[in-house]
């Protein structure tokens, strides 16, 4: 046992030059583009399904009427929140065994499905409550599988780049959140405003979702014309050594759950601030400050459309001054910046209540741009889809999903326009501490468990020399295969 414990913390620490993998550029980019398609179709349904949720509430919750119509039409859209942590627990895991590519395919066909099926349903006046029964079912299927997609398209974006240049090709990942999102809202506005309410309550909602049938066979085209990633063809097999899987709660959960604890915090700030800004503030600028439908939605989309060159820049950015220090500028801004832009939003003023909120949109986007590369930094290979997917799913839900719930309530209780800004600044200050504390600074460095990455040949020369920075992760990794063989002997 001992000799097979040295031979393995060799094997960690030694670095040889076909180790080191050189990225085809071109490959990383279309596997961006790839990745982004499909996280894209989940924010397009997103977006369609918040901009229906009136038509879809007269439709199928008809027994109903005004605000209590509209909650049972929210209530089976926030439904799908409850099953994604179960669906990224699958998809994660079978995603850490078969591999990430026949994974992302089989969560993009499931959403597609789902998605187009919403659009062929019978309404209620047809099959009575059988019909709110199956949107419901469709919303448990779109959300299973969303549990999968968007911590496997992480995951494979990240193993896929360069490492010089993971920071920015991953956050085309969100660039793809934001177009899903714009794109579905747009839809859903450019109909209403051709065909007429009328006309969008009888036949013309279902379109938006129909269309999600040829995103799908576009996405899946794509998807199968991928080659598995670099990481997951070369991982470890160490624990394969003792005939036992390299992925399994148990390796996630006895092994790895500091970085499963520092996951969990850091998709909850992030999530936390996101869901306030960009799912909640329409409601607020409705509801609470008395602004008009159009009005608020229609800036938040002009916000989003603006925050894509903000989020590439904060990818970009990430590379060269490092993702901790990107994150902790957009922190410090919340921090600082939160109650002043909540007070423009609420001076009526429409340019001044624009810039409040693109001053939260931007800062927004320093995270966005950075957590698709920082989160998958966080696991070694062989665990990495099933942790980022246990991580991220959990903090989404609990934190995220509630996000627009507790604000709304608070709000109530208070009778403050300003707690938006006030929970905001709680979530920043969280964020700070887990940031600067937990985090370690991964950008331009090899994912953990995994030989460095580089574009071009001659950079393997200066990673040869100076070995010791490319296996930064080595004594960590030392730690972990030690525990595991401690635990093996006690068993």
């Amino acid at each position: 046992m001992a000799k097979k414990k040295k031979q393995r913390k060799n094997k960690v620490q030694r670095l040889n030059k076909d180790d080191i993998t050189v990225v085809d550029t071109q490959l990383a980019k279309k596997s961006v583009v790839a990745t982004a398609i499909g996280n894209a179709m989940e924010w397009f349904d997103f977006g369609i399904y918040s901009y229906l949720a009136v038509v879809l509430g007269a439709l199928f919750f008809p027994e109903f009427s005004g605000p209590l119509q509209l909650v049972f039409s929210f209530a089976t859209f926030a439904v799908a929140f409850l099953v994604r942590p179960f669906g990224g627990l699958f998809f994660g895991m079978l995603g850490d065994r078969i591999g990430r590519k026949k994974v992302l395919a089989i969560t993009l066909i499931i959403m597609a499905i789902a998605t187009l099926c919403i659009g062929l349903l019978p309404t209620y006046s047809s099959i009575g409550i059988a019909a709110p029964i199956l949107l419901l079912v469709a919303r448990l299927v779109q959300g299973f599988s969303a549990g999968g997609e968007y911590s496997g398209a992480m995951t494979f974006i990240a193993e896929s780049t360069a490492d010089k240049k993971r920071g920015f090709l991953s956050s085309g990942l969100e660039v793809g959140t934001l177009v899903g999102y714009i794109t579905g809202a747009g839809i859903v506005t450019l109909l209403t405003f051709v065909l007429g309410s009328e006309t969008m309550h009888e036949w013309g909602w279902r379109i938006p979702f129909i269309i999600a049938a040829p995103i799908g066979i576009i996405g899946l085209y794509l998807r199968n014309n991928l080659e598995e990633t670099p990481a997951f063809e070369s991982k470890d097999t160490e624990e394969e050594d003792d005939n036992k899987p390299t992925a399994s709660l148990k390796n996630i959960f006895v092994y790895h759950r500091r970085s499963l604890l520092i996951g969990l915090g850091l998709v909850s700030f992030y999530n936390t601030v996101y869901y306030v800004i960009l799912t909640y503030m329409p409601s607020h600028l409705n509801a609470v400050l008395g602004y008009g439908d159009t009005k608020g939605l229609l800036l938040i989309l002009v916000v989003m459309v603006i925050m894509i060159p903000f989020v590439l820049m904060a990818g970009y950015f990430s590379d060269r001054i490092g993702n901790k220090r990107v994150i902790m500028f957009g922190l410090i801004g919340m921090i600082i910046l939160s109650v002043p832009s909540f007070l423009l939003i609420g001076s009526g003023n429409n340019w001044l209540v624009f810039f409040g909120l693109m001053i939260l949109g931007a800062l927004l986007a320093s995270f966005q741009g950075v957590m698709p590369s920082l989160l998958p930094s966080l696991y070694f290979t062989e665990v990495r889809y099933g942790s980022l997917a246990i991580t991220y799913n959990i903090a989404t839900s609990v934190f995220g999903g509630t996000a627009p719930l507790v604000v709304s309530w608070l709000i109530s209780a208070t009778m403050s326009r300003m707690v938006p800004a006030y929970y905001i600044i709680f979530a920043s200050i969280l964020g700070i501490i887990i940031v600067a504390f937990f985090v370690v600074e991964t950008s331009g460095k090899s994912l953990r468990g995994q030989p460095p990455a580089v574009e071009e040949k001659h950079e393997i020369k200066g990673i040869l020399e100076n070995p010791e920075e490319a296996l930064w992760w080595r004594e960590e990794k030392s730690e972990i295969t030690e525990r595991k063989d401690n635990l093996n002997n006690e068993e």
